[in-house]
């Protein structure tokens, strides 16, 4: 079957490799589509950042080259020995979390904080830019009938938005700002409407991503090029009580800080290529918080009951579709030079 597989930066493959068979407790999925990622596009320019390079990775065995892809669905193709509850030909979305169940944070039901948190397509095992895939069934969440199989591959995605702002203190009738309108920023901005913000300013220099921005419900979509973007915010809020970090630019994290009021709270949701700095004092001084967040946990549900209702909408979301032989030259490459993307699906090629 065909698999795209990192091997380095700026080297990814469309190879060949035998079809996975799964053992006891796996499921075998027919990849229907699977997005690419912040992530994934991380790891292209500057990784490794989650590969595993050397040395396997403690859960999942593997180290690179490996099969990227962990925003997918497809349909239920083999199940292992001592599957239950699933059957051939569900349509399932993948939660690709490994976890090892036995570090203080799984014991708390945290497993998105484990010790050896990996991703399956980032951290090794049967990513989803591939034919098929075989994960634990645990992983496998089956879909509601009323969602598209485009719609599957973005509940991971919303899924870490949805977390995100749960994660946040914002409450019914509070002020939020968004800094970074790429796919994880824009449904933060739909996940902060189902919390009941009252403002969600979002501060993008992309036009096209901030007229998406206010298409999905932001009162306000700032470009930072052309004005002081913070100074904007708290203009019309006074600093707003929670802000979202989401482009994982250095210089945007002492913004997201100066935009909140005092007791506001920062969520820094990006993964970092580096080091960012700011003035601890603009903490201190307004008793601020930072909250950093990683994916999800127990979720899935929720995200795809909203989407049922509306939210995180593939039709608004997905702006380009593209064959899994095509994805370095119209995917990675295409999201890097046009900022105006939001959403690049890869039809699974099986």
């Amino acid at each position: 079957m065909k698999a795209a597989r990192w091997h380095g930066v700026k080297d990814i493959r469309v190879e060949d490799l035998a079809e996975p068979v799964p053992g006891p407790g796996e499921v075998k999925v027919r990849v229907a589509w699977t997005g690419i990622c912040g992530s994934d596009l991380h790891e292209y320019l500057a990784g490794p950042i989650f590969v595993p390079v050397g040395a396997e990775h403690p859960l999942s065995r593997d180290k690179a080259p490996i099969t990227l892809g962990h925003e997918y669905c497809g349909t239920v193709a083999e199940l292992g020995a001592g599957v239950t509850g699933l059957a051939v030909g569900d349509r399932v979305a993948i939660e690709p979390i490994f976890a090892c169940g036995d570090c203080p944070a799984c014991h708390e039901g945290r497993y998105n904080l484990c010790d050896s948190l990996g991703f399956v397509g980032l951290s090794g095992g049967h990513g989803g830019f591939a034919a098929h895939s075989v994960v634990p069934a645990r992983m496998v969440h089956k879909m509601p009938d009323a969602l598209s199989m485009e719609q599957g591959a973005l509940v991971e995605p919303a899924a870490v938005a949805l977390h995100a702002v749960r994660l946040s203190k914002i409450r019914a009738g509070d002020t939020a700002a968004v800094f970074g309108a790429g796919p994880i920023g824009l449904l933060v901005v739909e996940a902060l409407r189902v919390a009941g913000a009252a403002q969600i300013h979002v501060v993008e220099p992309s036009g096209v991503r901030r007229q998406k921005a206010l298409e999905l419900g932001a009162t306000s979509a700032i470009d930072p090029t052309a004005g002081d973007a913070v100074a904007a915010i708290r203009a019309a809020t006074g600093g707003v009580n929670v802000a979202f970090e989401v482009t994982g630019v250095p210089r945007v994290l002492p913004q997201c800080i100066d935009a909140t009021r005092h007791e506001g709270q920062v969520l820094i949701v990006s993964i970092w290529e580096g080091d960012a700095a700011f003035h601890p004092n603009t903490v201190v001084l307004k008793e601020r918080q930072l909250q950093g967040t990683i994916a999800y946990r127990n979720v899935y549900p929720a995200v795809m009951e909203l989407m049922t209702q509306g939210y995180f909408s593939a039709e608004k979301l997905v702006t380009k579709r593209i064959a899994l032989d095509d994805i370095v030259a119209e995917g990675f490459e295409a999201l890097v030079a046009e900022k105006s993307h939001v959403k690049i699906l890869v039809e699974g090629a099986g």
